[in-house]
């Protein structure tokens, strides 16, 4: 068993270089969806603060939320508890150890991406968002079958929530530069496994211009 590894800076993906997608859908405001996967302490400080992924990817998310908000997309968080008793977090403890405390250092959403008053914050408790929560029914509620994906970690919990989606019939788009993870490689591999399996990878710019096109 080991715990959350120390990651090394990497470039984000450009528009360039990101995979063919299998699905042709285009992304519309009156059917989107925004999630934040993820970004608290405990999973972030793994990174160097102030260089690529991390940096570019606070960035990008703050100007995608910032435009959801402004054109009335809602906004949904995914968040985990500190101190999880060990019987709900799971087969993750036989992959990660224990998880994060619940101290303000761990459990916080970082400044700069902290929810806003009409915000949907909810319990992370697997990998995928939809997993024990009740994402899919608030999208539902609001007639939201799109959802752009953003956060960490891009192979995993990202990955998996598109694919989740996809099951539900939500077209699942990951926000390309937006996404960070233990590497380049699997930052990629993520890209890759949706493109061609579930969903749209996009960049940042080309979302919010389709979005302010819609």
């Amino acid at each position: 068993m080991a715990g959350l590894p120390r990651i090394a800076p990497y470039p984000l993906p450009t528009d360039a270089e990101l995979p063919r997608a299998r699905a042709g859908w285009q992304i519309e405001t009156h059917r989107a969806a925004l999630l934040i996967h993820d970004m608290q302490h405990y999973f972030l400080r793994r990174f160097p603060e102030q260089e690529s992924p991390l940096a570019p990817v606070i960035a990008n998310i703050a100007r995608l939320a910032e435009h959801a908000r402004a054109v009335g997309i809602p906004v949904f968080y995914t968040a985990q508890r500190g101190n999880q008793d060990r019987r709900d977090r799971g087969l993750q403890a036989d992959l990660w150890g224990p998880g994060m405390t619940a101290s303000p250092e761990d459990q916080d959403i970082i400044p700069g991406l902290t929810p806003e008053p009409g915000d949907f914050v909810l319990v992370k408790h697997r990998y995928s968002a939809f997993q024990r929560s009740n994402l899919a029914d608030l999208m539902r509620a609001r007639q939201r079958d799109q959802l752009i994906i953003t956060g960490v970690y891009a192979h995993i919990g990202c990955m998996l929530t598109a694919g989740e989606a996809f099951q539900l019939d939500i077209q699942p788009f990951l926000a390309a530069d937006a996404l960070a993870d233990f590497s380049r490689q699997d930052h990629d591999l993520a890209l890759d496994w949706v493109a061609g399996s579930c969903g749209v990878p996009l960049t940042t710019r080309t979302l919010i211009a389709a979005l302010s096109a819609s």
